[in-house]
């Protein structure tokens, strides 16, 4: 194959994309997508389609315009936000957080689009008291004379106790105040040295002769003089100074670019990458002080392979449960006959030969079948307050709960099915009908309401202010 053939052949796999991306508006291509943050990093260039970032999926890219960075991986659930800070500094108020779902060709969990914030809101208690305001006690008397001689300050203080503040207050106003004092007393005037004289001539015209060249300069102790009754004191250090003077340095070079080396191979073999090119500040070398090349010493293109990157499946989660049962048996209900139930999930989202999903898409257990028995039951303690709903919407409440709680049978917890496989455990599985007695009124659950105070805004992170 002669070398014009394989040039022509390779061409395809790096093509730079120099002109205007076409077929949907232009984007910011990144290399990663930061899960933890939500950020975009490693820049790979802008201009380009969505579709041509994303022939890797492991990409993000962003909208001119926006700060909300998308993955190009299927759409899924960011992790939670940290929590607001709460709504109020004292007292009961409440704080948001959310989560966005984020990815590109189908959709998150709860049929979610990508782009969607989900919110939560609980209540929250930075300091359970209010801070209230103290009082000031009489003002002490002024304090000595800041200075001996001419005019100063002196001060008085008064003390945050009558009353005492509360829950971190405090009293309004300042704990200390001042005002000027007259000694009537002369001060002595301080010499002050004026600013230094310029610098004599050079007394030499060359380096290396018997004496080194020196130039110096002089200064006076009038700014101010020292005064003579009181006695003020005389300027400290030398009212001369001198320096070794220097050759004329050589003439300055300026620094020149060289020619642009060769591009860099394309890294990648699919999706986007970029190429480098490089040029050297030598030609000439900058020497004695002259200016460095301006510009860059590299730039980078992009380039297209034009090839979709594997995308790797993942599991979805877990199917429910089937119903318990036992073969060749009509029914096992309410017995202590153990029976098997199997789940599935499903591995979504393999693209391109990327890997399947690791590990089994069925799971199979042994069980009790108990559902719909009647089974004596017991109240449950109060459970924790929930979070605040509509955590957007107008008047949310936090609920808990005491439930009808059924007490399960006192089944074998293992059985042995087959001879010399040992001893498997066993689940129960349904939903029973617990029997209790009446508890305010109720047979299965109990609930208190309560509002939540002090609300904010659900805002969207990412939208310009």
């Amino acid at each position: 194959m002669t070398a014009q053939v394989q040039v022509l052949q390779l061409l395809p796999l790096l093509l730079l994309l120099t002109l205007p991306a076409t077929g949907s508006d232009p984007v910011l291509c990144f290399t990663q997508y930061e899960e933890s943050s939500g950020r975009c990093q490693g820049l790979l260039g802008g201009g380009v389609r969505v579709e041509d970032c994303c022939l890797n999926a492991a990409y993000a890219f962003q909208e001119h315009g926006s700060r909300l960075c998308q993955p190009c991986r299927s759409p899924r659930w960011s992790p939670w936000s940290s929590w607001a800070p709460c709504s109020v500094t004292c007292s009961e108020g409440s704080q948001l957080r959310h989560r966005r779902c984020v990815g590109r060709g189908g959709q998150c969990p709860e049929k979610a689009a990508p782009g969607t914030l989900e919110w939560q809101l609980q209540t929250c208690e930075d300091q359970s008291c209010c801070p209230e305001m103290g009082g000031w006690s009489g003002w002490a008397p002024w304090g000595p004379c800041s200075v001996t001689c001419s005019k100063g300050t002196r001060t008085r203080q008064r003390v945050c106790g009558n009353p005492a503040p509360k829950c971190g207050g405090s009293c309004p106003g300042e704990a200390k105040e001042s005002e000027a004092c007259d000694t009537k007393k002369v001060c002595p005037t301080h010499g002050a040295w004026a600013a230094w004289g310029p610098w004599s001539p050079c007394s030499g015209s060359c380096h290396g002769g018997p004496q080194e060249p020196k130039e110096t300069r002089s200064r006076k102790c009038s700014a101010p003089e020292p005064s003579k009754q009181p006695p003020g004191k005389p300027c400290v250090g030398s009212a001369y100074e001198q320096r070794g003077c220097t050759a004329l340095p050589p003439c300055p070079v300026a620094g020149g670019w060289c020619s642009w080396g060769p591009a860099t191979p394309c890294p990648v073999t699919c999706g986007l990458g970029q190429t480098l090119e490089q040029r050297t500040c030598s030609c000439p070398v900058p020497q004695h002080g002259g200016p460095v090349c301006a510009g860059d010493a590299t730039r980078i293109h992009i380039c297209n392979t034009a090839v979709p990157c594997p995308v790797d499946g993942e599991w979805e989660a877990w199917g429910n449960w089937g119903t318990c049962t036992r073969l060749h048996m009509k029914t096992i209900n309410c017995e202590e006959i153990p029976g098997q139930q199997s789940r599935t999930r499903i591995c979504g989202g393999r693209k391109f030969d990327g890997q399947r999903c690791p590990g089994k898409y069925q799971d199979i257990r042994h069980c009790y079948n108990i559902q719909n028995c009647v089974l004596k039951g017991s109240w449950s303690q109060w459970s924790t307050w929930g979070l605040c709903t509509p955590p957007c919407g107008p008047n949310p409440t936090r609920v808990r709960q005491r439930l009808c709680t059924a007490l399960l049978p006192k089944f074998s917890s293992t059985v042995t099915m087959v001879e010399g496989q040992g001893e498997k455990n066993v689940t129960f599985w349904g939903n029973p009908r617990p029997l209790c007695e009446e508890l305010q009124g109720k047979k299965l659950v109990v609930e208190e309401k309560r509002p939540c105070l002090r609300v904010p805004a659900c805002k969207d992170p990412e939208e310009k202010p």
